[in-house]
This record gives C-alpha cells, sequence and structure tokens, in this order.
C-alpha cells in the first residue's frame, strides 16, 4: 500500500516538476535574455553564466520614451477597470438575482468572438468621429473586452451567496441599492478581487485594438514593444526588456490578490 502510494505522489510531482519547467522557462528566459548584452542573447549554444549588463534597460528610458509609454498603459488599464467593475458588478448581480442568465451569455459572446470581429466597424466608426489616439476610445474597446469577464465571473459568484442576509436586511427595510452596496459587495470581495486581477491582466496585455487605434499620444507598452521587431531585423535584446517591464504589474498584482485568487475562482465556479 505505501509502495503504491509512494509511486503515485512520485507521479504527481514528476508532472508538476515538468509542467513548472515547462511555464517558467519562458519568463527564465525573458529575465535572462534582458540582462544580457547582444553578443550572448544570439551566441549558440546558449550562454547560461554570463556579466549581467542592464544596457537595455537604460536605452528603454534614454532612446524611447518609455515613461510615457508605461503611463499611457496605465491611464488605459485602470480606466477600463475601473468602468468594467462600475457596469459589470451590478450587472452581475442583476442578472444573478432577477435570472437572467441570457443575458450575461450574451455578454459573454463579445469575449468569446474574436477581436478583429468589432475592430473594423469600431475603427471605422471611431476614424470617421475622429476619435483615433484617444484615451476614451481605448479605455471603451478595452473594457468591451474585459467587462464580459467580469459579469460572468461575478454572476456565479453572486448566485453563490446565500439569500438569508440579503432577505433578512429587505425585512428591515433596505432597498436593492443598499443591499447591494452594504451587504453583497462586502461579502463579494474575494470575487471583485479576482475580477479586478483579470480586467486589469487582459487589458494591460491587450494588443490588437491599441495597436489600431493608438497613436503617437496614446500608444501603450504592448505597441511599444512590438516596435522592436523590424522587417530585417528583431533588437531581442530591448524587446526582452521591454517584455519584462510589461510582466512587473502582473506578477505585482497577482501577488497582492494570491490570498483571494483560489477561493474567488471556486466561488464564482461552483454555485
Amino acid at each position: 500500500m505505501k509502495t503504491s502510494t509512494f509511486k503515485s505522489n512520485l507521479i504527481v510531482y514528476v508532472q508538476l516538476a515538468i509542467f513548472f519547467v515547462i511555464f517558467l522557462f519562458p519568463i527564465v528566459w525573458m529575465l535572462m535574455s534582458a540582462f544580457k548584452d547582444n553578443v550572448d542573447i544570439t551566441s549558440y549554444p546558449p550562454k547560461f553564466l554570463f556579466r549581467p549588463t542592464g544596457e537595455h534597460f537604460n536605452d528603454l528610458f534614454t532612446a524611447y520614451p518609455f515613461g510615457k509609454y508605461i503611463m499611457n498603459s496605465m491611464i488605459i488599464t485602470f480606466g477600463s477597470t475601473i468602468l468594467g467593475l462600475v457596469l459589470g458588478v451590478p450587472a452581475a448581480y442583476a442578472a444573478a438575482r432577477y435570472n437572467m442568465q441570457w443575458t450575461a451569455f450574451l455578454t459573454l459572446i463579445a469575449r468569446m468572438a474574436p477581436g478583429i470581429l468589432f475592430l473594423i466597424p469600431w475603427y471605422v466608426i471611431a476614424s470617421q468621429l475622429k476619435l483615433t489616439d484617444n484615451y476614451l476610445t481605448l479605455i471603451v474597446t478595452h473594457t468591451v473586452i474585459t467587462m464580459p469577464l467580469i459579469v460572468w465571473l461575478m454572476m456565479s459568484y453572486f448566485q453563490g451567496l446565500p439569500r438569508e442576509v440579503e432577505e433578512s436586511a429587505m425585512i428591515d427595510g433596505c432597498g436593492p441599492y443598499r443591499v447591494l452596496w452594504q451587504i453583497n459587495l462586502p461579502l463579494a470581495l474575494p470575487g471583485i478581487s479576482v475580477a479586478t486581477a483579470l480586467a486589469f491582466i487582459f487589458s494591460w496585455n491587450y494588443f490588437l485594438f491599441s495597436l489600431v487605434l493608438s497613436g503617437s499620444k496614446t500608444t501603450p507598452l504592448t505597441v511599444a514593444a512590438f516596435n522592436f521587431i523590424g522587417v530585417g531585423a528583431v533588437d531581442w535584446g530591448g524587446l526582452m526588456a521591454a517584455a519584462t517591464v510589461i510582466t512587473v504589474p502582473v506578477l505585482v498584482i497577482v501577488s497582492f490578490v494570491q490570498r483571494w485568487l483560489v477561493s474567488g475562482l471556486t466561488g464564482g465556479a461552483v454555485k
């Protein structure tokens, strides 16, 4: 019995080890390449022992206005995340409490459909209204991508909350808005934290709409990193340094919400 248990545990540990190697290798390779010089990046066989350099990060903020790109990404991401929560959380509550699942499903179609389906008409409308290279346009387009995720996750989470507390509050004279604000939102904080983190990550990393609708004033990090890929060559050092800068906020957000991540996802998945 002990032998079979040991073998089953060993198989699980080996599978986890393989998974972590596959998952972490690109990140480790990105970090290593960001601190290599151009010769070491393209050397074969690859060098795992090298003298680290910060020249690529220095070039990001001296040769390119990366501080401006970071600020643009912050404005677009925080704006779309806040707007998605303001619109999505009440919509999810209404769908959960008034059995409007079909409405939530319709909003999810916007997430299931490919982005190019919305990009062409959105670009035509924005260009005719002269709203390209505009923060508000990018915030709204990113909200279209993130809000269906917020609605779907929070709807399932609200359905899992006990109705007894809500009904007791209504008996004491609380209206629907006060019940949502004072009763359900505090209970739904784990789900809201996960929805916020996922919406932030999706918006922060989104590329397609930003590539077409942004301009010199509103260029975000993802589009700026794309500029390191030329027609005849790729600046691997600059690209890896830019990718590292893009990755850091995501890791920070996940580290802050990790204590709610499991409970929030399971709470939104299990009714």
